[in-house]
C-alpha cells in the first residue's frame, strides 16, 4: 500500500480581516512536501495576503496553518520554516552579492567557515558564480532577483514563499527566469509556493495551481487541469484564451446537458456540477479548438456547428485569431497557428460555420 505524500502545508479555513474588509474568506488547501505550487489570480483577490498569512507576516483573523503537521498560525517569521523572496530585489545597497546572501546566516550566527561554503553553493546554484564581489547596482534585475533568491535558499529553510518574484523584469526574462526557478526547485527539492497574476508563469513552473479571487479559492489543481478542463466559469474566463456562452439548460441526462442559446441548442458533455432543466448556465471551449470552415462545409463528425458571420482577423505572431459573430451578436474568437492554410480564406462580413469538437466544451452553472 503506498503511504500518502507528506504534508508541508496544510490551510484550514483561513481568514484575513482589515477592520470591515475581508481580504481572506475561510480558504483551505494543502501542499505536499517538494511541490512547486502557484497562487494565481488577478491583483487585489488575497493571493499575498494568503502567502503572508503562511510565512508569519501576518496574524490570521480566522483558521489555522499547520507547516509539516506543526501549528504554527501564530508564530513570528523566525520560527517557522519557511523564507521569502519579495516582489522588489530588497537588496542592500552597500553590501556586495556574497554579503547579502550571507546577511541571514550572520545574524544566525552560523560560523564563518560554513558561511562561505554555503554562500559559494548558493550562487553556482543560481548561476553566479564569480559574482561574489560585484554591488547591486552593477547587476542586471535578472542577476539582482537570483541574488535575492540565493539569499533565501542558502537559509535552508523546508518551504520558499515567493511573492510575485517575476514581475520587475522583462517578457524575456521573465520566461528565462521561469525555467530557471524550476530547474532550482527541482534541484533543492523543497516546497515552493509562487504567487503570481502571470497565467504563463503559472502554467509554466507550478506541478498544481490554485485560483485565488475575492479572497476565496476558486479551483484548485494540475497545470493541465486547470487549463484544460476548468470546472468554474471565473477559471475558464482568466486562464487561456476561452469562449464563453449563456443559454438555458432544456435536457439533462447521463451523460450530458443540452443548453439552449437562442439560436441553436448545443450538446456538453456530463455536468462537472448538479443541473436541472430551466437552470441558466454557461459553456466554454478554447479558442484553438474552434475552426471556421465555409457555410457548405463539412467541419468534421462529432463537432458542433452554428452559423456565424466573419468579422476580422488579428495577427499574432505565432498566431492569427479569427474573430466571428454569431447570430445573436455574440463575438467568439479562433485561434490558429500563422502558418495554418485557413489564413486568409474569409474577408469581412462573409458568412461562415464556426464548430469545435461537441467532447470538449465543459459546462459551468451561470
Amino acid at each position: 500500500m503506498t503511504e500518502p505524500a507528506a504534508k508541508a502545508v496544510e490551510v484550514v479555513e483561513l481568514g484575513k480581516n482589515y477592520g470591515p474588509v475581508t481580504a481572506l474568506k475561510s480558504v483551505s488547501f494543502s501542499i505536499e512536501s517538494g511541490r512547486y505550487y502557484a497562487l494565481l489570480g488577478p491583483s487585489g483577490g488575497g493571493k499575498t495576503t494568503l502567502l503572508r498569512l503562511i510565512g508569519g507576516f501576518l496574524r490570521p483573523s480566522a483558521g489555522r496553518i499547520f507547516l509539516h503537521g506543526h501549528d504554527v498560525s501564530h508564530l513570528p517569521p523566525n520560527r517557522r520554516p519557511t523564507s521569502m523572496v519579495f516582489q522588489n530585489y530588497a537588496l542592500f545597497p552597500h553590501m556586495t552579492v556574497e554579503r547579502n546572501v550571507a546577511y541571514g546566516l550572520k545574524l544566525l550566527r552560523v560560523p564563518a567557515s560554513d558561511i562561505r561554503d554555503r554562500v559559494d553553493r548558493m550562487l553556482a546554484m543560481v548561476g553566479l558564480v564569480g559574482y561574489n564581489r560585484r554591488m547591486p547596482h552593477e547587476l542586471s534585475g535578472g542577476q539582482q532577483q537570483r541574488v535575492q533568491l540565493a539569499r533565501s535558499l542558502v537559509l535552508e529553510r523546508d518551504i520558499l514563499l515567493l511573492d510575485e518574484p517575476l514581475a520587475s523584469l522583462d517578457a524575456k526574462l521573465r520566461k528565462d527566469m521561469c525555467l530557471e526557478l524550476k530547474r532550482i526547485q527541482e534541484k533543492v527539492g523543497i516546497t515552493f509556493i509562487h504567487v503570481t497574476h502571470n497565467q504563463e508563469e503559472a502554467l509554466t513552473v507550478a506541478d498544481r495551481i490554485a485560483i485565488i479571487a475575492d479572497g476565496e479559492l476558486v479551483e484548485e489543481g494540475s497545470a493541465r487541469d486547470v487549463y484544460e478542463t476548468p470546472n468554474k466559469r471565473f477559471t475558464a474566463e482568466f486562464i487561456g484564451d476561452n469562449n464563453v456562452l449563456e443559454g438555458t439548460v432544456s435536457d439533462v441526462s447521463a451523460t450530458g446537458a443540452t443548453l439552449d442559446i437562442g439560436f441553436a441548442k448545443i450538446e456538453v458533455p456530463a455536468p462537472a456540477a448538479s443541473i436541472s432543466t430551466g437552470e441558466r448556465a454557461a459553456f466554454s471551449i478554447r479558442s484553438e479548438l474552434l475552426r471556421i470552415a465555409g457555410r457548405d462545409e463539412d467541419i468534421g463528425a462529432s463537432w458542433q456547428v452554428v452559423p456565424a458571420r466573419y468579422v476580422e482577423d488579428v495577427y499574432l505572431g505565432l498566431t492569427v485569431s479569427h474573430l466571428v459573430q454569431l447570430p445573436d451578436g455574440t463575438e467568439v474568437v479562433a485561434r490558429v497557428m500563422s502558418d495554418s492554410g485557413d489564413n486568409g480564406r474569409f474577408e469581412p462580413g462573409d458568412d461562415v460555420a464556426v464548430g469545435w469538437p461537441a467532447n470538449r466544451a465543459r459546462l459551468h452553472v451561470a
